[in-house]
């Protein structure tokens, strides 16, 4: 009994010794999965655009690949931003193997 009343306050003390002084975690830099997909992605979904808006670029859809099959991702409107402007997300074939560029903006 003796040994309990005296090894449960050192651990609790030690633990919460260790959370207070280990800060928030550490921020990974984000990585891209550049993963080479060998069936061909299908052809784009037809969709009615809406109406142009003011200050607004439309991101239009494009097929992921998920891991085990392609799945569509809607299309959207981001904010515009001065001086740059959007590439789409497209798929680009070499060597038979099938590789996404994500949509990102450019000067």
């Amino acid at each position: 009994m003796r040994v309990k009343t005296i090894v449960l306050p050192v651990v609790l003390a030690c633990t919460v010794c260790a959370c207070a002084t280990s800060g928030p975690p550490a921020r990974r830099p984000v990585t891209v999965s550049r993963a080479e997909i060998v069936v061909r992605p299908p052809q784009p979904r037809v969709v009615l655009v809406p109406a142009p808006r003011a200050g607004y670029v439309w991101a239009p859809g494009y097929w992921r690949w998920n891991g085990h099959d392609y799945e569509w991702t809607d299309g959207r409107w981001m904010r515009e931003r001065r001086g740059e402007r959007w590439v789409p997300a497209h798929w680009e074939e070499q060597g038979g193997r099938w590789r996404l560029e994500e949509g990102h903006w450019e000067r």
